[in-house]
């Protein structure tokens, strides 16, 4: 029995990770097929077959460099304090966009620094993508509150916007070339502010 179409010749996570890294250093504006089918080592025909175009293969390469690259989120999200999950997400966070070998920053920032009219519906996508994660937080805090770990008058979705805030602020200063150690300092500053129960009031300053 004859089988239809040709049998996908590459592997899609290996060429979603050569994506993501050429979305990183040049942003998706930046980006042009042939610097995707060049970092993927496949022709153009294979790239539209596999993630329908540009957009496409951008919108997954994102999904994995959340999955992967971004897994630290999760397990901030596990941690049995609020404080501690702001902790551990922020010096996760500066980790992760200081790592040797890869880009400096995020994903998710630089690819939608800079971008054309026609580009809008993928800095849309990105602000959908950044909402979610902040949705998140909001949902861990308002957990948080009815556990009694935070206080009452306390606004989940204010302090979810302020981590997020100050996460996108390391990313572009980590982009724009700023050590690891001083942002480590700049997150431990931040969590001078985020709100805790007594027992952890003195851990904001903790390596």
């Amino acid at each position: 029995m004859a089988t239809r179409g040709r049998p996908r010749e590459f592997d899609v996570d290996e060429a979603l990770d050569r994506a993501i890294e050429v979305f990183w250093r040049q942003g998706y504006e930046g980006t042009s097929l042939s610097d995707l089918t060049d970092a993927m080592g496949i022709n153009r025909p294979s790239l539209y077959g596999a993630f329908g175009s540009k957009e496409g293969a951008f919108k997954l390469a994102v999904d994995r460099y959340a999955r992967v690259d971004m897994a630290y989120v999760d397990d901030a999200l596990a941690e049995p304090t609020a404080f501690e999950t702001a902790r551990r997400y922020l010096l996760d966070n500066v980790d992760a966009i200081t790592t040797p070998g890869r880009p400096p920053g995020c994903l998710s920032i630089q690819g939608g620094l800079t971008s054309a009219p026609q580009d809008a519906a993928i800095v849309r996508y990105l602000e959908e993508r950044r909402a979610e994660g902040e949705a998140r937080f909001a949902a861990r805090f308002a957990a948080a509150i009815e556990a009694g770990d935070l206080a009452a008058d306390e606004d989940p979705r204010e302090l979810a916007r302020f981590l997020n805030t100050i996460s996108a602020g390391l990313a572009v200063q980590a982009a724009a070339g700023a050590r690891r150690a001083d942002l480590r300092q700049v997150a431990l500053r931040a969590l001078r502010a985020f709100p805790r129960t007594p027992d952890n009031a003195r851990d904001g300053d903790r390596d």
